[in-house]
């Protein structure tokens, strides 16, 4: 076993010493190298095409990494953003569905990059190292070809002082198997390199089309989402200049103290009205009675339980309050679907207001 291993590491010092001492021949001009002018193109165009996409690969991953950090920093900020804005101010339930929108919309976008975009890149790159190796190994091999091929011509030149047919008839064999060997990795790599070439169209097309149609899409929605949370800061403000929410003195708020009599008229009129009923009476303005707000589906959403409710994406829900509102979960929100006026529970970040 020694001897075996012994052997195979003096053929392999004596094969590499043997393709160095060709090579320094060929570099001298001491003999000539076989050319072959097609191939040379190939390869051209394959290392530009492997620099290419290796660059290309390089700067997505970056991309996608940068992309991930936005969009972390991204959730940190609506999450700050839906804590500063406090509970009594007008649209406070609606800045919050558009939070878990924009939530939503970052994490496609970032998932639609990674699986349908990087992913394939990373496999059309993967491929060059393979045939690297295969051109690589072409190489030693014509090296191989070309120092037989002259150690062939060597016995037949002395051939004629002192004639050694088994030398011949041995170097012959050996330049035969030589070139059969190189002759057929190259004529696979004469295939393989310029299919590999080609191919690139086809691959970059579908890759960047996903990637701008992924763009496109998030920076739509996103701008909805942007323009619905501008539409409710904007009410705030004018609200706000109103004077909705500005605390008066102790004093402004006295007001004369209604006599008994006077409450128990209202009363049996039905002219008492609460605060809270004024406060409806206002959201409700414009809308069907006990309706909150509109909204409209953004994705499909089939329900689980049978409390729940099935809708499709442009589908329209009438918000409303909860029969009972320690049902109430944070996140869903109850409604009744127009068309049909199926009623039922639903993820508020599958719709966004009208």
């Amino acid at each position: 076993m020694a001897e075996s291993k012994s052997a195979l590491i003096a053929k392999s010092v004596q094969k590499h010493a043997g393709r160095a001492k060709e090579k320094l021949l060929q570099n001298l001009g001491k003999v000539d190298r076989t050319l072959d002018d097609i191939f040379e193109e190939h390869l051209q165009n394959f290392n530009r095409q492997h620099q290419q996409a290796t660059r290309l690969q390089k700067e997505f991953n970056n991309y996608i990494r940068c992309i991930r950090a936005v969009q972390t920093a991204s959730k940190s900020l609506m999450e700050a953003i839906t804590e500063v804005y406090e509970s009594g101010w007008s649209g406070h339930d609606l800045l919050y569905v558009q939070a878990q929108s924009m939530e939503m919309l970052w994490q496609d976008f970032s998932h639609k990059l990674g699986d349908q975009v990087l992913i394939p890149l990373n496999t059309y790159t993967n491929q060059f190292p393979e045939v690297r190796k295969k051109v690589e190994k072409r190489g030693r091999k014509l090296v191989d070809y070309d120092s037989q091929r002259h150690s062939f011509q060597n016995l037949q030149a002395n051939a004629a002082k002192r004639r050694d047919d088994v030398k011949i008839t041995k170097g012959r064999e050996q330049l035969e198997e030589a070139k059969r060997t190189y002759e057929v990795l190259n004529s696979e790599l004469h295939d393989e390199l310029p299919a590999l070439y080609d191919s690139r169209v086809l691959f970059y097309v579908n890759n960047l089309q996903t990637l701008f149609s992924a763009e496109q899409l998030f920076h739509n929605e996103s701008s909805k989402v942007f323009a619905e949370l501008e539409a409710i800061t904007d009410k705030l403000a004018n609200e706000c200049q109103r004077g909705s929410y500005t605390k008066k003195s102790i004093a402004n708020n006295i007001s004369p103290i209604s006599s008994p009599k006077t409450n128990t008229l209202n009363s049996i009129n039905g002219n008492a009205a609460s605060p809270t009923d004024t406060v409806q009476r206002a959201t409700l303005a414009g809308l069907p009675a006990g309706v909150l707000y509109r909204v409209r589906a953004t994705y499909r959403y089939t329900r689980e339980d049978s409390d729940e409710l099935s809708f499709d994406v442009g589908d329209t829900i009438r918000v409303v309050e909860y029969d009972d509102p320690e049902e109430q979960e944070e996140g869903w929100l109850m409604g009744i679907k127009e068309g049909t006026n199926e009623k039922g529970m639903f993820p508020a970040n599958f719709t966004r207001p009208i």
